[in-house]
């Protein structure tokens, strides 16, 4: 092997990987100690889902995690995964796998990069400072030859970056344009500095929702590190398990996941909770990146009127304000998050099918699609709730 040969490897386990090497191309910004941009790549989060079962036999998610190594040294890697239907990705293809077996082909078993069972962008083809070319076209490259070689039907590459999409377009790869609703900080320097900016209506009916949710007959406490206590566990899998049920069948993480993120995870998540009478009766669960808020679960045993808004949305635009970060991204769908501040923006998702005429067919379908989501994020842009003259009644 010479110093420039790649080498391109697949492991069933993160076990199997050394965390220093994974996390150099994952977060090579933590290594010095800073908190990672992106907390769901790391080593700590994805083992978690291992460790727990959350993925891998049974789950539908069997792990085939990715490396590259150039002169014996991990230059790049990626989160790959075998999957057995088309469940946690929040990019949907259920269309696409239904067509591809009425024609008579087999859909599943597919090939996924991402994080499962989070939409939240971030970077797919984990590199090292300075190995992005050659480790983007490595992991593509071995990613493609991994579905050929198995005769599957497809690889996605789910929620990566602009650039990578880009960079993805470039190497033969289908693009493909969805869309989230994220809250921007503009350098405000309070909740209020914040509504300053809405249009008089809106910044009054905000108020009156967070009076109505504040008025709920307890407290709401925001915890992160070690103030949270493995006792909150207990009461926010009550949440999970019913938000989990009523939305997807069966919640996605076991109650081992939230046990090793006590341990392991604590310091990555915000845990904002309702108490009532000395017992938690709603919660939502963060996660913390250098420059984003990352809303993930939501849960209650007690329905109280806007006590969701409160604890998902109002509590993370705070949090974001006073440690400065960038943005939230409240997660997946909800039209109703506009009205809150949270402004749509396009996100990205890069695709490959193995027979020619369907992906033929799929690219003008993507073609026509990101026209549809560029139009409906112009529309709900327009409508958004931000002043549109500088000068309005300070309500």
């Amino acid at each position: 092997m010479t110093d420039t040969e790649v080498i391109i490897e697949t492991h069933d386990s993160l076990s199997d990987i050394v965390a220093r090497d994974w996390d150099g191309c994952a977060c090579p910004e933590a290594v010095s100690g800073a908190r990672p941009i992106d907390p769901f790549t790391t080593y700590r989060f994805l083992s978690a889902l291992e460790q727990s079962g959350s993925v891998g036999p049974g789950t539908g998610w069997q792990a085939q995690y990715m490396t590259v190594r150039q002169g014996g040294e991990v230059i790049a890697c990626a989160p790959l995964y075998a999957k057995s239907h088309s469940q946690g990705e929040y990019i949907f293809d259920h269309n696409w796998a239904h067509a591809y077996e009425s024609a008579g082909g087999r859909y599943y078993p597919k090939m996924q990069i991402a994080v499962p069972f989070t939409p939240a962008t971030g970077r797919r083809f984990l590199t090292r400072p300075g190995f992005e070319h050659v480790g983007r076209a490595a992991l593509v490259q071995g990613a493609v030859q991994m579905a050929e070689r198995h005769g599957l039907s497809s690889l996605h590459i789910t929620f990566c970056t602009e650039d990578e999409a880009a960079a993805g377009a470039a190497m033969g790869l289908m693009p493909r344009s969805s869309q989230q609703f994220h809250w921007v900080n503009a350098g405000y320097d309070s909740f209020e500095g914040f509504l300053a900016q809405l249009n008089a209506r809106k910044r009054k009916n905000i108020r009156k929702e967070r009076r109505t949710a504040q008025d709920f007959g307890g407290e709401i406490v925001a915890l992160t590190g070690d103030d949270i206590k493995p006792a909150h566990w207990d009461a926010f899998w009550q949440f999970y398990q019913d938000t989990g049920a009523r939305k997807w069948g069966t919640p996605y993480l076991t109650r081992a996941f939230f046990d090793i993120a006590q341990d392991t995870l604590r310091d990555d998540i915000l845990l904002v909770l309702a108490r009532r009478d000395g017992r938690a009766v709603a919660g939502a669960l963060n996660m913390i990146g250098a420059q984003a808020l990352f809303g993930r679960y939501w849960g209650c045993i007690e329905d109280h009127p806007a006590l969701h808004f409160e604890l998902c949305y109002y509590r993370a635009i705070e949090h974001a304000i006073a440690h400065g970060l960038d943005r939230v991204e409240a997660g997946a769908q909800g039209e109703h998050k506009l009205a809150r501040g949270y402004m749509p923006v396009t996100t990205h998702s890069l695709h490959w099918l193995a027979d020619t005429g369907f992906a033929e067919a799929v690219a003008r379908y993507l073609e026509a699609e990101k026209d549809a989501v560029d139009q409906e994020i112009d529309i709900l842009t327009a409508y958004g709730p931000f002043r549109k003259t500088k000068v309005e009644d300070n309500l």
